[in-house]
């Protein structure tokens, strides 16, 4: 399956830039040069591309404090999928031990309404937590991680994948 992303070598200005060529530069951008709100725009910008298959690194790219302790913790995602979704398991620790299954499908993203993978971990032990992401290069995804309650859902971090 093609993949269908939003940009072409996007520039969102001070460093902050996508690089459909070459995913270490973009994950680094999103990671260390990009403000939250041009982390928004891209988000925004971006169409849902190609699921995620197979083993992903993971790197939590807001806020700083979470930004700098996730690694102990979290390193990325193992994604069962085809195309038109599956599920997924979160890899955890510096180990990568496989844990905290999330459903994965197209919705509408919480942000604007437009189609996102949704990363849905209602059938796990963390049910509140929904997180969607979008491919915003070949092979590089970015999405945020949502709180669920009865009033709705507030942002927790965004991320990064590739």
């Amino acid at each position: 399956m093609a993949s269908t992303v939003a940009h072409a070598d996007a520039d969102y200005g001070a460093g902050c830039v996508l690089y459909p060529g070459n995913r270490a530069a973009t994950v680094d951008s999103l990671r260390f040069r990009c403000a939250p709100g041009q982390l928004e725009s891209i988000f925004r910008d971006a169409s849902r591309g190609a699921v995620p298959m197979g083993v992903h690194d993971g790197w939590v790219t807001s806020p700083p404090d979470t930004k700098a302790i996730a690694p102990a913790f979290w390193i990325g995602k193992t994604f069962y999928t085809g195309p038109d979704g599956g599920f997924l398991m979160n890899r955890l620790t510096p180990a990568g031990v496989e844990g905290i299954r999330a459903d994965v499908y197209t919705a509408p993203a919480i942000m604007d309404g437009q189609p996102t993978w949704a990363l849905d971990y209602a059938p796990s032990p963390l049910p509140w937590v929904y997180d969607e992401i979008r491919e915003v290069t070949p092979g590089v995804w970015f999405g945020y991680s949502w709180s669920r309650d009865a009033g709705g859902a507030s942002q927790m971090l965004s991320f990064a994948l590739a």
